[in-house]
């Protein structure tokens, strides 16, 4: 295969490397303020934690194909993050809007490692094939689960909000 497929790899891979950044830090930020919903709570902790080995995976990819993650990518993706941060404190329906970005941003992730899960396969390196593989598996599954559950989220938010005296926000 051609250097231009391992450089574009490893490009995308430094992008997959800011991306979980990005989701690391939104998934942190809206889980720790969630109050009232314990599921999703529970949900984006535990996610958050699968991120950061996604992260750190990713690392490990770009080290042995002897490139490195972009300092300027990874500050780009947290300065994107502060600002899904702010915006979703400012609306009345932070937990609805959140749980949405979050399957938006999941479908992201899932379209980012099916290129990365073939342009590993067309450079020839099976074990950043495989890593990303994995990494799709679990994206989906936190994208499943986030799908299926939107509808109680929504519910729920509606009928705290419904409650005179009730915090629904998050």
């Amino acid at each position: 295969m051609s250097t231009d497929a391992n450089e574009h790899l490893n490009d995308w891979l430094r992008d997959a490397h800011a991306m979980e950044k990005q989701a690391h830090t939104m998934l942190d930020s809206l889980a720790s303020r969630l109050e009232h919903y314990p599921d999703l709570r529970s949900y984006l902790t535990q996610h958050r934690e699968a991120t950061h080995g996604q992260r750190d995976q990713l690392e490990a990819c770009l080290k042995r194909r002897g490139s490195s993650v972009s300092a300027l990518k990874d500050i780009g993706a947290r300065l994107a993050a502060f600002g899904q941060e702010l915006s979703g404190m400012l609306v009345s329906d932070e937990v609805v809007k959140g749980a949405m970005s979050c399957y938006v941003f999941k479908q992201m992730e899932i379209a980012s490692y099916t290129v990365l899960v073939a342009a590993a396969d067309a450079a020839g390196d099976q074990e950043t094939k495989t890593v990303c593989a994995q990494i799709l598996q679990q994206e989906r599954q936190m994208a499943a689960w986030l799908l299926e559950h939107l509808p109680a989220i929504t519910t729920a938010f509606l009928a705290r909000a419904a409650t005179p005296g009730a915090k629904a926000k998050v």
